[in-house]
């Protein structure tokens, strides 16, 4: 089965040894994805509805990127570091996946690599057809 490694341009990718997501087959596995502003930074620090449509736009470049898009979503994983904001992240992942409703977990954990970032997603998608 064919492997294609899909980055993102992330310094993060070499310096711990990931890809964005990697496509095998008809799978498309995008790893976790904190909202990294466009130019490097945080986006919309302290804001966890922007934040989590940041992830989501950063996944679905991914995805483009595979020969996919969010509607081949089938699960997504959502970490909070705060359980007070779900309403908002799942208010962003309900927007952002309207009619699609993958299977989805939400976990709240200690931490996340930045302390600005509230949310991170990870997606994993089916797709039909070459990449």
């Amino acid at each position: 089965m064919e492997r294609a490694n899909i980055s993102s341009g992330s310094p993060f990718e070499a310096r711990i040894g990931f890809s964005r997501a990697v496509r095998i087959g008809n799978r498309i596995l995008v790893s976790g994805t904190a909202p990294i502003a466009e130019g490097g930074g945080v986006a919309a620090p302290g804001d966890p509805y922007a934040q989590a449509l940041r992830c989501v736009a950063i996944i679905e470049g991914a995805l483009r990127d595979g020969g996919g898009s969010l509607s081949d979503v089938v699960r997504t994983r959502i970490y909070l570091t705060d359980r007070r904001v779900w309403e908002a992240v799942a208010r962003a992942h309900a927007d952002a996946f309207e009619g699609v409703r993958p299977a989805s977990t939400v976990v709240v954990v200690s931490g996340l690599l930045d302390d600005a970032w509230l949310v991170e997603m990870e997606a994993e998608a089916v797709v039909e057809g070459p990449p």
